[in-house]
């Protein structure tokens, strides 16, 4: 298993399916599959900018690795998972439990200006300009406690340069996961 960070806008997901496609693998994001959810609730919850709450998101991430595994993929890319403390350590269970292991951490890093162009062009329902401040700042709250578990845990953890083209990152983004 592969888990992919970086702010909203870092390009997780297009980098993330870019991967699975090329390597025959199974991408699985929480918020992809949040945001097809039919709950009001979740919808509300998005377009506000606040996180779902870590027992959705459990119970999504579960039933979404238990699917990817009864297909038979060879590996998994997880595209904003874990978010809080709190559900790295859910995940280290979970991962005690199942028997999954996380190979390597890439932390996708782009600038917040480079970040905010990015988003003007994409066009989700919840990026608005306050909407995105607001992602962005939980962000650095939550994420750095969370890439601290992992690194108490002696996982491999990568910063790579998220800009540049889409297939400049892709590239770098390969060498580091394949190895090529």
């Amino acid at each position: 298993m592969i888990l992919l960070f970086g702010p909203t806008g870092a390009g997780k997901s297009m980098q993330g399916q870019m991967l699975a496609v090329r390597m025959g693998w199974k991408w699985l994001s929480t918020g992809e599959m949040l945001r097809s959810s039919n709950d009001p609730e979740i919808i509300r919850i998005l377009k506000s900018g606040d996180l779902v709450s870590d027992a959705v998101t459990f119970e999504v991430f579960n039933e979404a690795i238990q699917d990817a595994r009864a297909r038979s993929y060879p590996n998994i890319i997880v595209d904003g998972f874990p978010r809080t403390k709190l559900q790295a350590e859910w995940l280290a269970k979970y991962l005690e439990k199942s028997g999954e292991q996380i190979e390597q951490v890439v932390v996708l890093e782009v600038p917040e200006n480079e970040i905010m162009k990015r988003l003007e062009k994409r066009g989700r329902m919840e990026d608005t300009p306050e909407t995105i401040a607001k992602r962005m700042a939980i962000y650095r709250q939550k994420m750095y406690p969370v890439l601290g578990i992992f690194a108490e845990q002696d996982m491999k953890i990568v910063h790579l340069d998220g800009t540049g083209t889409a297939g400049e990152v892709h590239d770098r983004l390969f060498a580091e996961v394949v190895g090529e």
